[in-house]
């Protein structure tokens, strides 16, 4: 069965898994989701002491759960206009059908029609290899079991938009954040959309410093986890 297409309350696509019959994004908009959690909260966080510097920056970027590319899309809109470099590896064992890819409209939405066929490009180009899609942004896909990586120290920012611990607990403990721990460098963050004490502690038994941050309008709580 292939994931089912449903509007947000922002207007913006998501889809419903068929086997855990949860939301690759919040029901309640997910641009709105991307832009607050991901890319203000985690990305421009990372890059705000970046911002302004003559000198192009990087910034590489780890996402658990690449599902839509909404996220992958967004950060490369966002940062287009800035003197920084994103590196992205996005890491998901189903990957999306193009069927379905195709019939998102996160190019609309997100008022980049003139971009829709590099978010096309995001899916089509081939997995486990790199490509540079434009000048500032790379991207490589890895369809894997996130329990699989073994970055050390490579990562300014990690997008943590696994699926909800109702669905996947098992992405939501202290293994699964001591490998984000050990992956992302000093002072690196972590981001996610889940405000579940669990899911807190288990970052705060690895090492993290964890804020509970106000979410979107939507939502009462999201979290920022530093690498000390």
């Amino acid at each position: 069965m292939k994931p089912k297409i449903e509007i947000t309350k922002d207007g913006s696509s998501t889809l419903l898994h068929p086997r855990y019959k949860t939301h690759y994004h919040s029901v309640f908009g997910a641009i709105e989701e991307s832009d607050f959690v991901y890319i203000n909260t985690g990305l421009l966080y990372v890059l705000s002491s970046q911002i302004g510097q003559e000198i192009k920056q990087s910034c590489s970027v780890l996402e658990v759960g690449f599902g839509s590319g909404l996220n992958a899309f967004n950060t490369l809109l966002k940062t287009e206009n800035l003197p920084v470099n994103i590196d992205y590896l996005g890491v998901e064992t189903e990957p999306v059908p193009l069927s379905i890819i195709k019939k998102l409209n996160y190019p609309e939405q997100l008022l980049a029609k003139h971009k829709a066929k590099i978010f096309n490009q995001i899916h089509e180009v081939s997995w486990q290899e790199k490509h540079q899609l434009t000048k500032q942004f790379s991207l490589e896909k890895r369809q894997q079991d996130i329990f699989s990586l073994t970055a050390t120290n490579q990562f300014d920012v990690v997008y943590f938009d696994a699926f909800g611990p109702d669905a996947q607990p098992e992405l939501w403990t202290a293994k699964i954040f001591k490998i984000m721990y050990a992956a992302l460098k000093p002072q690196g963050v972590l981001v996610t959309y889940c405000a579940q004490g669990n899911a807190r502690r288990a970052m705060q038994s690895v090492g993290f410093k964890v804020s509970r941050l106000p979410g979107p309008p939507s939502k009462r709580h999201i979290l920022r986890a530093v690498k000390d």
